[in-house]
This record gives C-alpha cells, sequence and structure tokens, in this order.
C-alpha cells in the first residue's frame, strides 16, 4: 500500500480551490483541511493500493491518471475506470465509508500528484461538514453510474464497437496507441486471443496497422462509424 509522507507545502491550501465542492467549505474548515493533509507524489507504475489493504487516506488528484483495475483467481484483469485530475477514487471512497479492505488494485498509469486526506480528518469533517458530505457523495454516486455503465457495455455491446471506441479514445493526436493486445484486454474485460482476432479483422480491412506494442490508426472515419454503431 502507498505509503504518505508527511511534507510540508507552502501552497498547501491552493488544491482545495480545484475542487469545487470543497472551495465552498467554511474558512475554518478550509484551513483544518489544508493543516492535517498533505500533497504527496507517486511515480509511474506504482501501486497506490491493492487487494487485502485498507485505505487510511482519501487522495484527490491534482495531476495525472491512476488506472483502478480488477484482477480474477486466473489472472484476468477488466480496468474499472480511471481517476483523472480532479477527481476521487470512488472504490476509497467506499472503502473508508464501510471500513472494508480493498478488493481491486490502483496504479499509476502516469506520474500522478495527489492531495491525501487522513482517515480521521475525512471522518471528521463527513460528520459536521454538510458541503464536504455533498463533495464525497456527489462524486461517489457520478463514478458509480460510470461503472454502471461499463457493466452494461461488457455485458451487452459489441466486442468490435467497444474495441473501436476504446482505439479511438486512447490513441494520441497522431492515431498512435502504445500499448498491448493483453493491455486492451483488460480494458474491454475480454480474452486476450479475441481482442487480437478483432484487430487483425481492423488490419485486414485496412483500418489500423500493427507492430509490437502500437496500434496506427490508418482509417478514422471507418473507425468512427463503427464506434458510433448503437
Amino acid at each position: 500500500m502507498l505509503q504518505v509522507k508527511k511534507q510540508k507545502v507552502v501552497t498547501l491550501e491552493s488544491w482545495i480551490d480545484r475542487f469545487t465542492g470543497l472551495a465552498n467549505l467554511p474558512d475554518h474548515l478550509r484551513r483544518f483541511l489544508a493543516d492535517r493533509s498533505t500533497v504527496i507524489k507517486v511515480s509511474e507504475g506504482t501501486m497506490i493500493f491493492g487487494p487485502g489493504k485498507s485505505p487510511d487516506h482519501m487522495l484527490l488528484l491534482l495531476e495525472g491518471t491512476v488506472r483502478v483495475q480488477q484482477r480474477s483467481d486466473t489472472g484476468r484483469e477488466i480496468v474499472l475506470y480511471r481517476v483523472t485530475a480532479g477527481e476521487s477514487c470512488v472504490m476509497t471512497t467506499a472503502c473508508l465509508l464501510a471500513h472494508e479492505d480493498y478488493t481491486a488494485e490502483g496504479i499509476a498509469a502516469t506520474d500522478v500528484k495527489a492531495a491525501a486526506i487522513p482517515r480521521a480528518v475525512f471522518d471528521d469533517l463527513l460528520a459536521r461538514s454538510p458541503e464536504f458530505r455533498s463533495f464525497v457523495f456527489y462524486a461517489y454516486s457520478k463514478r458509480m453510474t460510470d461503472l454502471f455503465m461499463i457493466i452494461d457495455e461488457v455485458a451487452f455491446k459489441r466486442l468490435d464497437i467497444r474495441l473501436a471506441q476504446k482505439i479511438l479514445t486512447l490513441a494520441d493526436d497522431s492515431g498512435v496507441l502504445k500499448t498491448t493486445h493483453q493491455k486492451l484486454a483488460a480494458e474491454l474485460g475480454s480474452a486476450r486471443e479475441v481482442v487480437s482476432r478483432q484487430l487483425q479483422e481492423f488490419q485486414r480491412r485496412g483500418w489500423v496497422a500493427q507492430s509490437r506494442g502500437t496500434i496506427e490508426i490508418l482509417d478514422r472515419e471507418n473507425l468512427q462509424a463503427l464506434a458510433e454503431v448503437k
């Protein structure tokens, strides 16, 4: 589990204004939150939390991306969601509220900077601040809606459509996606072999080109047309 090191940051309170709900806190609670929290930095690839670990901080992302994923007993993975700057992690919130251990893992997909709110401060503010409660539960409900959409997609939407959408979403501005078939399978909650076959079909149609660890979009128009199929 991520170890949060205490460090003095002169501009600590400034991060609060990046979150609309927290910016509405009364001044004395803003100072309380700023004094008791820390700003941390995490390197890309670091496991921030994992199954069986108990959360001791609520993390609010200031910079970077965290990938939250579930791993089965057989080793298959599915990416549940990503946390980006300006967001909190619903998995951490749920575990803090229920006083339970994590059942998924959070990986720093990039270098990450985050505000870490200790569990005791989280519990205190949740009990006495309507503004903080609204902030926490709004973020929680929004992410839960996103998770239900993922379940719906995995259960009912065709893989070729979801793969086209994922390629278009994850590719950079030049149309290049640095990834592996295994990672794409985790993104889609499918098997690597199934994703590989579908990518080969996209390549046969001339929509993408593949090389080791790279997928390049060649025909964005047709890929986009597939992605928009209802």
